[in-house]
């Protein structure tokens, strides 16, 4: 199932191999929890602010949700993964910068969509090549590079943000910094990984796509990644309106926000690399379990922290559980991957077990305006409590997975 070209890279390629996703981390934390949050407070008001950052999330994620594998089959064809990475790329920027100079909310919409687009352009056929170049005893390895890469890129965002905040600098800045840090980590990526060998494609791959879904261990891995990523996205996208509702932090909430980020990506880049290397050698459910369960009982005792203290060691704790499981998902949906003729389509069909939960976001919203209204933070109440549901039900439901390590 990998090509003769790379089959055991060694361990530094997994730094170059995984260098784009360091960028796309520091790109969507920024983007989504401090930018998006705060730019959609200026362009419609505190009252609909939940409903409408929702709803911008929900309309991207439509995006990405089709993408992935309809770009994925595309480079299947063609056998080519890198020219997606660099053509998404450039839309990527395009529709960044437009963001950043968008004066209605409307207009920010669109420009939101172009930057998914470009995105998902990008990563759809750039999430085969772990699967394509790493061998299945190394995958552990390579996952916790990633989730380490991840966690990094996260690290750096969180940093940015609490600087830029403290500084008082405009958006742009930000936006401007997003681009810069996009384009290195791809460059690095393109410069430093050989384009994979192509495996025979004469046909179309040999197993239509919704076939997968017969597969025991394509199934569960879908499902569960896609209960923890409802799990995430039930809080994410609102985590800087806990800060100034539940923590009181209503002037600052971004600068705390960011105190709250960095807690958790230290924590996750702990246990990143630790949690890969453990999948490879005791398997990949173990730490899924353990990973799960401390999300789970976190994301319930936020409600519950009563200071800043109480609430940045919760976030610590929730990294760790984090930066474990990002370190193994990886490493558990290449498991999963049927065919080496149809790795870019598989993995992008794999991939909309993550994004379909971002469409949650516009009725969480609502739902967390709505319980708001009836008082006490009943809102954080639902959709915090929705996410540490999905957490559990994850943790249960991976042991239906079978000839996964």
């Amino acid at each position: 199932m990998t090509t003769s070209a790379a089959a055991r890279p060694p361990f530094t390629r997994f730094f170059a191999l995984s260098s784009f996703w360091f960028g796309s981390s520091f790109h969507w934390l920024l983007l989504l929890l401090i930018l998006m949050p705060a730019d959609v407070v200026r362009l419609v008001g505190e009252e609909r602010k939940g409903t409408y950052l929702g709803l911008l999330v929900g309309i991207g994620a439509v995006i990405a949700l089709v993408m992935p594998p309809l770009v994925g089959a595309l480079s299947d064809r063609v056998g080519r993964r890198l020219p997606f990475l660099r053509w998404g790329l450039v839309v990527n920027l395009v529709g960044l910068a437009a963001m950043a100079l968008a004066p209605t909310y409307w207009v920010y919409v669109g420009a939101y969509l172009l930057v998914q687009l470009g995105n998902n352009v990008a990563t759809g056929p750039y999430s085969a090549l772990i699967p394509e170049l790493v061998s299945p005893e190394k995958r552990g390895r390579a996952s916790g590079v990633m989730g380490f890469l991840q966690a990094a890129g996260q690290l750096l965002g969180g940093v940015v943000a609490f600087v830029l905040g403290s500084a008082g600098l405009p958006g742009f800045v930000s936006y401007g910094l997003i681009g810069l840090v996009l384009l290195v980590s791809a460059v690095v990526t393109l410069t430093q990984v050989p384009e994979p060998a192509p495996t025979p494609r004469e046909a179309a791959p040999s197993i239509p796509w919704w076939q997968l879904f017969a597969m025991n261990t394509f199934l569960w891995v879908f499902v569960t990644r896609a209960l923890f990523s409802l799990g995430q996205y039930s809080v994410q996208p609102f985590l800087q309106y806990y800060v100034g509702d539940v923590l009181g932090h209503t002037t600052n909430a971004g600068t705390y926000t960011s105190v709250m980020l960095l807690c958790i990506i230290v924590g996750s880049i702990a246990s990143a690399l630790v949690g890969g290397r453990l999948s490879d050698r005791m398997g990949r459910k173990p730490v899924i379990y353990v990973a799960g369960t401390l999300m789970a009982v976190c994301a319930v005792l936020f409600l519950f922290a009563g200071s800043d203290v109480v609430a940045f060691i919760l976030a610590l704790v929730f990294g760790l559980g984090y930066g474990a499981f990002i370190s193994v998902d990886w490493a558990l949906g290449a498991d999963a991957m049927p065919s080496a003729r149809s790795f870019a389509r598989d993995m992008g069909v794999w991939h909309v077990a993550f994004v379909a939960p971002q469409m949650s976001s516009a009725p969480q919203g609502a739902l967390l305006d709505w319980g708001n209204r009836q008082g006490d933070n009943l809102g954080y109440l639902l959709v915090f409590g929705i996410a540490a549901v999905c957490f559990l039900l994850g943790v249960v439901l991976v042991r239906n997975i079978r000839d996964v390590k």
